[in-house]
């Protein structure tokens, strides 16, 4: 059964007062559900509709209001790179909290919409916590060419956060490209990071 995920975004671009046609199984985030109340959104359950999923890309992306002009610059440099990508908010320097983005970046990678996610905020550790708690993410705070490039290589690390106040839009280009260009490839390091899966997997309980 088809399970769509239902985001804050989602329901932003929605008029006031219209109609949600939602598959069953569909989840519902708890932003996304005050957006329902506040803009008086009707929900009608259905039957789950094939081949609705948007088009997996490259990149997911999300910021907070401290990430999000660096996260504008680096959407530029993706287009130049001819890179695929979904941007999962912020839409401003408005004040707003980053586990939302963290969380949404995450789920698109754990689900397959996206090969790997970017997220930025102000130092890129808090956003790697709750992208963390995501089952199947490894998220790794970088802040240099190394780091990523380890990140990768070691830990086949899919998520990628970045911290905006304390790094130049030049390192983060530098990091970004890094980070897109590694891979894991040798069988020491595979089997490491099968380590860490097993750990997440030994923990990890349904909701």
């Amino acid at each position: 059964m088809e399970r769509r995920f239902v985001t804050a975004q989602d329901i932003q671009s929605l008029p006031e007062g219209s109609i949600l046609d939602l598959p069953e199984g569909a989840i519902l985030t708890d932003l996304a559900r005050e957006w329902i109340e506040k803009k008086k959104i009707k929900i009608v359950w259905g039957q789950p509709k094939v081949n609705t999923a948007p088009p997996k890309v490259r990149i997911a992306l999300g910021s907070d209001h401290g990430g999000y002009n660096m996260k504008e610059a680096l959407k530029k440099v993706l287009n130049e790179l001819g890179e695929s990508y979904i941007d999962h908010g912020t839409r401003s320097t408005e004040s707003v909290d980053y586990p939302d983005f963290a969380h949404a970046v995450a789920r698109a990678v754990a689900i397959g919409q996206a090969e790997l996610g970017i997220i930025l905020d102000g130092a890129g550790i808090g956003s790697a916590m709750a992208a963390n708690k995501v089952p199947g993410i490894r998220a790794a705070a970088c802040y240099d060419v190394a780091t990523a490039r380890n990140s990768r290589e070691h830990n086949d690390a899919n998520v990628l956060t970045l911290g905006a106040g304390l790094i130049s839009t030049e390192i983060m280009i530098e990091v970004v490209r890094t980070f897109l260009t590694a891979s894991v490839t040798e069988e020491r390091h595979r089997a490491r990071v099968r380590k860490i899966v097993a750990i997440e997997k030994k923990y990890y309980r349904p909701v």
